[in-house]
């Protein structure tokens, strides 16, 4: 079976993900950048980060796609909020379903995988970004924050790095089947 494992990272550590995924399940990983043909795959593995709502590249990628119907398709997302929340994954759903067409999204399967950030690393784009993001976030009082708010505050300024590979073993159980 054609597999491929494409990752959508600006930083890396979406790209640690697609890096301990390839190495375990053997299968090839490319950048969402270097994807010419989708068509040839049976699976579609797609590990992306989650930036300012959407999906980094996916949109791009999943447009190849000209015949979903018979391939299997995750989406698998890298973030700095906690993936359990549910408010949280509700919204990184309503995101992905804006990036993709309604019949890939039927079929999909999607993860939340936790991720990391490093404020030394960051763009100056993505500094300001965060900045007017950290500012009104401070603004909502503490009981309606949600895992998001609560994520940028608490690591605003900071590196840290949520990565935990045991995460994947589910993931690459349904990628094995």
């Amino acid at each position: 079976m054609n597999k491929i494992i494409i990752y959508g990272s600006h930083y890396g550590t979406t790209k640690l993900y697609a890096d301990k995924m390839s190495e375990r399940t053997h299968i090839k990983k490319i950048s969402y950048q270097q994807v010419q043909d989708l068509n040839q795959y049976q699976v579609i593995i797609y590990v992306g980060a989650l930036y300012a709502g959407g999906v980094l590249g996916l949109s791009k990628t999943m447009k190849k796609l000209k015949e979903p119907r018979n391939v299997k398709i995750m989406i698998i997302t890298v973030g700095l909020a906690d993936p359990n929340d549910e408010i949280n994954e509700k919204n990184i759903r309503g995101n992905i379903k804006k990036q993709i067409s309604q019949e890939i999204y039927d079929r999909v399967q999607i993860y939340h995988l936790r991720g990391g950030i490093d404020y030394s690393k960051l763009s100056f784009q993505h500094k300001t970004l965060m900045k007017l993001m950290y500012i009104a976030e401070k603004k909502i009082p503490e009981e309606k924050r949600n895992a998001e708010t609560k994520a940028i505050i608490e690591t605003y300024g900071k590196q840290v790095n949520y990565v935990d590979y045991q995460s994947l073993e589910n993931i690459i159980e349904s990628i094995e089947k």
